[in-house]
């Protein structure tokens, strides 16, 4: 899974948090999680065309959610930003080096581990697919420590337009 997600999870969090008709820039957001802009945007821009996010241009413009938060699933997150496609990927190594077989029928089925990775896959994108960013906005006010909280919600409070 890329960085990309991590700094997506994060940024749909704090946006879940913003007042109505607010805005947070890619910049603020950036500034915020100390990445670089140029990379948060081209995260921003993939959870934009998926609609888990809504982009205001202009001056006074910036990122939203595109929904509600109890409707957006950590999944919806992932795979807008690395993609749907499984994270295993079988490159067939078992048809190469000395014990390879001569026959081909022998590769007829699914090798047993590609079909063991792909069931993992399978159960984690499941899992995720109950678990919603209002479910990351409710452990966050159980997890994150009131002098984090604060900290967060000035600066929001600042940076939103």
């Amino acid at each position: 899974m890329s960085d990309g997600v991590e700094a997506g999870l994060h940024c749909m969090l704090v946006l879940a948090g913003l007042r109505d008709g607010k805005v947070l820039s890619g910049k603020s957001l950036a500034e915020l999680h100390g990445v670089s802009e140029s990379y948060l945007l081209k995260h921003l821009r993939a959870l934009t065309a998926s609609e888990l996010l809504e982009a205001l241009p202009g001056p006074r413009g910036g990122f939203r959610l595109g929904r509600p938060a109890a409707s957006i699933t950590l999944l919806d997150i992932v795979e807008a930003i690395d993609g749907a496609r499984p994270f295993f990927v079988c490159r067939e190594i078992r048809r190469r080096g000395p014990g390879k077989a001569s026959d081909p029928c022998v590769y007829s089925t699914d090798c047993f581990i590609k079909t063991r990775m792909l069931a993992a896959d399978q159960d984690w994108r499941n899992a995720l697919s109950h678990q919603t960013v209002a479910d990351l906005v409710s452990d966050s006010e159980k997890f994150i420590d009131d002098h984090n909280k604060q900290a967060v919600a000035r600066f929001v409070d600042e940076q939103a337009r």
